[in-house]
């Protein structure tokens, strides 16, 4: 595990404006990123980013202590949102080195739409946009957004999602499983095979 080192001081605002989307992805305005948040949760767009170094293994984040939504649990390498009048260009390169230090080409491989509620505190209403991409580069984690790092293989984030009392984000654990399903083709090059 590496340790962390803050990249700025804060990152991420309960008062950044989101984008709220139909089920088809269109626009339908913007909302506060709390608000976004609260109850069942409004339907938003984010994205999620799933890094592998050159040995294929993935880049894995530990959602840090003070996080409103599952603080603790360990989830990809970089999930977040675009903020209001943002693109997903300008979006994803912006948290992955604001969150990690790091810059990667990445693909864009497919988006869904899911809900999960994190106890009384809130829920994730998102229709995400999912990428995978190589870096070779040593994460410098910002310890506002990220307690902890580490490297895992494929089969190592298998099994580690197999157990029934994993601590990992329900959107990682949703993504990996269409990545090793439906969009398997989208690892071809990174991971070894299995």
């Amino acid at each position: 595990m590496s340790s962390t080192t803050p990249l700025a001081p804060t990152v991420s605002f309960d008062s950044e404006e989101l984008i709220l989307v139909d089920i088809d992805d269109n626009p339908t305005g913007s909302l506060r990123k709390d608000q976004c948040h609260d109850g069942d949760g409004i339907l938003h767009r984010a994205f999620s980013v799933f890094l592998f170094n050159g040995a294929g293994e993935i880049l894995l984040q530990q959602r840090a202590p003070g996080k409103r939504l599952w603080p603790g649990y360990w989830s990809n390498s970089c999930c977040s949102h675009p903020r209001s009048g943002e693109t997903m260009d300008e979006a994803v390169p912006r948290r992955l080195q604001q969150e990690l230090g790091l810059s990667a080409e990445l693909r864009f491989v497919y988006k869904f739409q899911y809900r999960a509620r994190y106890d009384e505190t809130g829920s994730e209403h998102e229709l995400c946009w999912v990428y995978v991409g190589r870096c070779d580069e040593q994460p410098q984690a910002n310890d506002n957004e990220i307690a902890a790092t580490r490297f895992v293989t494929a089969a190592g984030l298998d099994a580690e999602l197999a157990t029934p009392d994993n601590q990992f984000t329900p959107w990682c654990q949703l993504e990996w499983q269409a990545l090793r399903g439906p969009y398997a083709d989208a690892l071809s090059g990174l991971t070894p095979k299995r």
